[in-house]
C-alpha cells in the first residue's frame, strides 16, 4: 500500500446509532426525551424522589446528602479552627494561651521588645518577664499597659491580668541551705 492509496480510501462510516443526522442541541434534546420516557415507563415522574427545601426544609436536604450554598459543618475546616474547638471542649484554653505567649513571643509583643525581653512564667494571670538590662526593664515598666493590651489581643482577654517585669539577676554567693548573715566572701579580703 502506498501513500497515494491511503489518501484515496473511503472515509470511515459514521457510528451506528439511533439517528446519525442529529448533532449538537438536537442530539441532547433527543437524549432528554428518551430519559423522560424511560422514567415514565418505570413509574416515576421526573424530579420525584429528590428532597427540596419546600418539602422538608434544610433538614431534608441534609438527610439526602447535600448542604446547599451556605456554610455547613461538613465543609472543610481549617486546622486552627478544629484544634481551637478541641482545646475549648477539653478545657485546655488556658494552656493553649500560655503556649501562644511563650511560642509566639516575637509576634505578640514585636521583634524589638522580644530581642531584649523574654517571658519566664505565667501563674494565676501574672506573666513574669525578664529583661536583659535594667534599662530595658525600666522601659518595659513604662510600656506595661501597651504590652498588656498587645498580649490580651493575641491570646484573649483575662489570660494575662498583670505583668511582673524584672531586670537581670546578680549572681548569688549563697551556697547550700544554711548560711551566716554578713557580707559574704568579701569580708575575708582585708
Amino acid at each position: 500500500m502506498t501513500a497515494d492509496d491511503s489518501e484515496h480510501e473511503k472515509p470511515a462510516a459514521p457510528p451506528a446509532g439511533p439517528d446519525p443526522e442529529l448533532r449538537g442541541i438536537d442530539l441532547a434534546r433527543r437524549a432528554l426525551e428518551e430519559a423522560r420516557a424511560a422514567a415514565k415507563a418505570s413509574g416515576k415522574a421526573v424530579g420525584q424522589g429528590r428532597a427540596s427545601p419546600r418539602k422538608g426544609g434544610v433538614r431534608a436536604l441534609r438527610r439526602r446528602g447535600w448542604s446547599g450554598p451556605g456554610p455547613d459543618e461538613r465543609d472543610p475546616q481549617s486546622f486552627s479552627a478544629i484544634t481551637g474547638a478541641l482545646a475549648k471542649s477539653r478545657g485546655w484554653s488556658g494552656k493553649v494561651a500560655e503556649g501562644t505567649i511563650f511560642g509566639r513571643w516575637p509576634g505578640v509583643v514585636g521583634e524589638d521588645i522580644a530581642a531584649h525581653a523574654t517571658p519566664v512564667s505565667l501563674t494565676d494571670g501574672v506573666l513574669s518577664v525578664q529583661a536583659e538590662s535594667t534599662a530595658w526593664a525600666t522601659q518595659l515598666r513604662m510600656l506595661q499597659s501597651q504590652l498588656l493590651a498587645k498580649i490580651n489581643a493575641a491570646v484573649g482577654q483575662g489570660v494575662v491580668k498583670q505583668l511582673k517585669i524584672s531586670g537581670p539577676v546578680a549572681p548569688s554567693w549563697r551556697k547550700g541551705a544554711r548560711h551566716v548573715k554578713g557580707l559574704g566572701p568579701r569580708d575575708t579580703y582585708g
